[in-house]
């Protein structure tokens, strides 16, 4: 059986802090390494996803509810669920994320923005299904 879990797949957390959400998978890593001893993946996903709109809805409310709040960490395999869903060429996500962005607390906050621009700007330009609750 082939490797299902690669780089654009979308997944949901089953434990842990981030339990329930859903992320992209930006690198896997089978068999683990000196850090992780497990198998193991980077994933970038949504901690709090936008709220429902309405027409009534001012332009100022809709910005408001449409915002995303990203996260991005190790997560053990096992504790990973992959949907059917894969996320095409459109969301660049190997490019932004990277292991030395990771590193320290300024670069991990300078790496969310990014993903929180990038998240919240393909929520407004096209109804995905990965979207979906």
């Amino acid at each position: 059986m082939g490797k299902f879990i690669k780089y654009g797949r979308i997944v949901v957390v089953l434990q842990g802090r981030f339990a329930g959400k859903k992320g992209v998978v930006v690198k896997a890593t089978e068999e683990g390494n000196k850090e992780r001893k497990f198998g193991h993946a980077l994933v970038a996903g949504v901690e709090r996803a936008p709220r429902r709109v309405t027409k009534a809805m001012s332009k100022k409310k809709i910005q408001k509810r449409t915002r995303v709040k990203p996260f991005v960490k190790y997560l053990n395999l096992n504790h990973l669920l992959p949907t059917r869903y894969q996320v095409g060429t459109e969301l660049d996500l190997k490019a932004v994320v990277g292991e030395e962005r990771l590193s320290g607390a300024d670069k991990r906050k300078e790496l969310k923005k990014e993903l929180k621009g990038i998240f919240e700007d393909k929520y407004r330009t096209s109804r995905c299904q990965g979207w979906k609750r």
